[in-house]
């Protein structure tokens, strides 16, 4: 009865680590990031919705890009603001797994969106006047769907196991959410398949993703360099700059964490903590400001927005 007491008792969240006294004051920049991502991603959402001019296939994917960090923040947020604000540190296994499934999905449907993204700027550039006729908006839910659908049943066979495995170890977590590298370490059993297969789930989508857009970038360039007209060379570039900027962001947080991770053992630990909150917040907070900085067509939209709702 002792190891089952042990095995069912609910997982223990972490903050910050010596920081405990100054949660509070954390819990400021933190709650400030997390109103600032629902309300930007939420605007690119409503905008997008809301104005005809934005219902390309474009927008829809950006709509997708918004609708993920949305997820993703509301995923996250709970638990992370439960621990800084609260104190509440205790989860229960279910909730926990749950949680671990929809960061991790949620994470390679970010990847496959940029992927998408990319494939929108490529046909737009390399065929401009084949672009209506490939890029139909069944096109665009079928490639929407699949996105979704590669994140979501990817993350199956890994997070299924952590529900019959046995816990007798520490059951203390070392973030405000819960990951499935974590969780996995407490298990008492044998976590092989649980050690290799996101390794390989990382190649074929975080590594692949990120190699097929560099391929279609360097096509994508090609072509831009064949243009004749310098107008029309910067034209054509400034379409790609916003997504090539969240791309970069993207990327750039995913190869941090994991060098940190790799590389890091004698990183203070508050660096490892901080470092996979930027991670899940740089991002979402990103996207929706590079995007109202870079497109005219979206700041037109949130100029007009204001202006409607101004008027008595």
């Amino acid at each position: 009865t002792m190891w089952l007491n042990i095995s069912t008792a609910p997982f223990l969240l972490t903050g910050f680590p010596g920081l405990e006294a100054a949660h509070h004051w954390i819990s400021i920049p933190f709650f400030a990031v997390y109103i600032s991502v629902l309300l930007g991603n939420g605007t690119l959402l409503y905008l997008i919705k809301d104005d005809h001019s934005l219902h390309e296939p474009m927008y829809y994917f950006l709509a997708m890009l918004a609708g993920t960090d949305l997820m993703v923040t509301l995923t996250t947020m709970p638990t992370v603001m439960g621990v800084l604000w609260m104190n509440h540190w205790e989860m229960s296994h279910g909730a926990c797994f749950l949680q671990a499934y929809f960061i991790h999905s949620l994470s390679i449907v970010e990847s496959g969106v940029l992927l998408a993204m990319a494939y929108d700027r490529f046909i737009a550039i390399r065929t401009p006047l084949r672009y209506n006729s490939i890029l139909t908006n069944s096109r665009v839910m079928k490639v929407g769907l699949g996105v979704l659908l590669r994140g979501f049943l990817s993350l199956v066979p890994p997070i299924v196991p952590l529900y019959w495995f046995p816990y007798c170890r520490s059951h203390v977590l070392s973030h405000a959410f819960c990951l499935h590298q974590d969780v996995m370490k407490l298990a008492c059993a044998d976590i092989t398949f649980n050690r290799v297969y996101p390794v390989i789930l990382v190649a074929l989508t975080f590594f692949l993703d990120a190699l097929i857009i560099l391929f279609s970038y360097i096509l994508i360039l090609k072509t831009v360099m064949g243009i004749a007209s310098r107008e029309e060379r910067t034209k054509a570039l400034n379409t790609c700059v916003s997504h090539i900027s969240c791309v970069l962001v993207f990327y750039i947080t995913v190869i941090g964490l994991t060098f940190i991770h790799r590389f890091g053992k004698h990183a203070p630990h508050v660096v490892h903590i901080t470092m996979s909150y930027v991670y899940f917040l740089f991002p979402p907070f990103m996207n929706p400001v590079i995007y109202s900085i870079k497109t005219k067509q979206i700041q037109r939209s949130i100029i007009y927005l204001l202006s409607v709702h101004r008027r008595p």
